[in-house]
């Protein structure tokens, strides 16, 4: 009886001629379905389940598995008996415990490798013939996840340098490795992108470390671009993508262009301030260095890119710059300090007397037109003020201010306190009240300071009720009392300031006496007022003319005594000094 082995070798229908092995060979890299051969797709490290793909027929005797590589002789790896019902697994070190066989000849192979990408064939054989149905097996493992590394701690314009290196490990089968620029694929450019790639194989487990190196040329642009790389690779499902995380590179880049800037809390400078002046280049890294140019200053100033100048004042002004250290790249700007001056002449406390004149001017010297404006006593005024013949109401604070249009907190002021003082002038008036039982005696007074009122009568001495004053108001107040006198009295009002001191009198007759209510007004010669006395006066003067009268009588008829006795002048005339008296009688009588 022949083994089972010589049977199978005998009764093979289907001998593999080298052009079919190398055909299922490539069939099994590159899996066509279709075409009858029968492909498992495993993960590394899984189970390998391999069926075999034939039905058991009744009269089986036992079944075998093996594997077949081109140009050599098949290995025969497992054996079950259908008769003894019993399993024997051959002698091949790479699957030593690694293999089980089922009842049904499916065959297990645990921990699957790289080196079991095979053809493996399940052979069933009975006495008189023999089946074979081959199954090839495909390892797949997914790769590391991509990874940038040796990365370039900074790339430079003008310069081709290695970006790094993209490393992707353990995979299999080889995947492909991409690089990107901000999601978008970059391709070989000469001189610019340079991509070199390298494949190594683990001779132990066969599975591939793929590296990509980048060398790139980048632009200013590139400062913040992402640079990623993918893998590509195969899987039991089709194919699979893993994305790197991104990087960015410092991209360093000369200067090109230099600029001054003026750092200021407020968009203007004024007398006072501080001007902080900022020098920046574009270049990358930033220079740390720069000339300073200021106005005045012979030599430029060596600083970093921060130069303040403090409390500046208005010949500051002018055009400041800044330069590289090699004075190769340069800028510039003008400053402006803005400045107030006010000069109020006169200005501080002024004492002038009544009617004098005071000329006052309040200039203003500025970087640019200012608003002047006057205030007295916090009211602002329509015009400038103007004393030709001072008042009293001239008198108070003035304030001469200015502002600077559109910069901020410059403004200015001065003050002029003007005093105007003048001696006492007082006018005295009298009114009787409507039902005739009391008169009010005014005393109206004008001066500065405000001088002090006393009352006082003839004979009686300082008045005992007390006089009220009106409010002293623009050098001019008031002082009155009431009486009801029972018979004629003279009323003095003295006023008295640091000045001078003035009286002045007013005869009021008693309260049964009718009288004008009109005032009688009084000047300051200290003579008293006879108004009152008017009715007296009416008699004395009736009296003269009756006086008069009577002189004029006689006189009348001593001319005509004359006339008649004038043809006997020498007789009847008398002496020339006889008639002077006659006459100087006359008129002692007419007064």
């Amino acid at each position: 009886m022949e083994t089972p082995s010589a049977a199978s070798g005998r009764r093979r229908r289907r001998p593999l001629q080298p052009p079919l092995l190398l055909c299922l060979l490539l069939f099994a890299l590159c899996p066509q379905p279709g075409l009858g051969l029968y492909t498992v797709n495993t993960v590394y490290g899984d189970t390998i389940i391999l069926p075999c793909r034939i039905e058991v027929p009744d009269d089986l005797m036992f079944g075998k598995w093996k594997y077949e590589i081109a140009n050599k002789a098949p290995v025969f790896i497992a054996f079950r008996s259908a008769t003894k019902r019993s399993v024997h697994y051959d002698d091949v070190p790479e699957y030593k415990d690694r293999l089980t066989l089922l009842e049904n000849y499916t065959l297990l192979i645990s921990n699957a490798r790289i080196g079991d990408e095979k053809k493996f064939v399940c052979m069933l054989v009975k006495e008189d013939n023999v089946f074979e149905e081959p199954t090839v097996v495909k390892v797949f493992k997914q790769p590391s996840q991509p990874t940038i590394v040796n990365q370039a701690t900074f790339l430079e314009t003008e310069q081709l340098k290695l970006l790094g290196e993209c490393i992707s490990k353990e995979g299999y089968p080889e995947g492909n490795l991409t690089w990107y620029k901000n999601g978008m694929v970059l391709k070989p450019v000469e001189g610019a992108v340079v991509i070199n790639e390298q494949t190594n194989v683990d001779k132990a487990s066969g599975l591939y470390t793929m590296i990509s190196s980048l060398e790139y040329m980048p632009t200013k642009e590139d400062k913040n671009a992402h640079f990623t790389c993918t893998m590509t690779y195969y899987g039991p499902t089709g194919r699979e993508t893993i994305r790197s995380e991104s990087v960015v590179f410092d991209v360093h880049y000369p200067t090109e262009k230099v600029k001054i800037q003026v750092v200021s809390q407020r968009n203007t400078i004024k007398e006072g301030d501080n001007i902080t002046l900022k020098c920046s280049g574009n270049g990358n890294p930033p220079p740390e260095e720069f000339l300073f140019y200021i106005p005045g200053e012979l030599e430029p100033i060596k600083s970093s890119s921060i130069h303040i100048l403090s409390d500046v004042r208005r010949n500051a002004s002018g055009e400041y710059g800044c330069s590289l250290v090699d004075k190769s790249l340069a800028d510039s700007t003008t400053i402006t300090v803005h400045y107030l001056d006010l000069s109020l002449i006169p200005s501080g406390t002024v004492i002038k007397q009544i009617g004098e004149a005071l000329p006052v001017s309040c200039t203003v010297s500025s970087s640019r037109n200012a608003t002047l404006f006057w205030l007295k006593d916090n009211t602002r005024m329509r015009s400038s003020p103007s004393f030709s013949n001072l008042q009293y109401k001239d008198a108070g604070n003035y304030i001469c201010e200015t502002t600077l249009q559109e910069i901020e907190g410059l403004k200015k002021r001065q003050t002029l306190t003007l005093i105007v003082e003048g001696r006492p002038q007082i006018k005295m008036s009298k009114k009787t009240s409507s039902d005739g039982t009391f008169k009010t005696i005014s005393c109206h007074v004008e001066g500065y300071p405000k001088p002090a009122v006393q009352w006082t009568a003839a004979g009686i001495g300082t008045l005992i009720n007390k006089a009220k004053e009106t409010k002293y108001v623009n050098g001019k107040f008031s002082s009155k009392i009431i009486i009801a006198p029972e018979e004629n009295v003279t009323l003095t009002c003295t006023a008295e300031n640091q000045l001078e001191r003035t009286i002045t009198s007013l005869n009021v007759s008693a309260i049964n006496i009718p009288e004008s209510d009109e005032p009688d007004e009084r000047n300051n010669d200290n003579r008293e007022n006879v108004n009152d006395q008017a009715k007296l006066i009416v008699g004395i003067v009736v009296g003269l003319l009756l006086a008069a009268l009577v002189a004029g009588v006689a006189y009348w008829l001593y001319m005509k005594k004359s006339k008649t006795a004038s043809k006997h002048v020498d007789k009847d005339l008398g002496n020339l000094e006889e008639n002077k008296k006659l006459e100087e009688n006359n008129h002692k009588s007419e007064a």
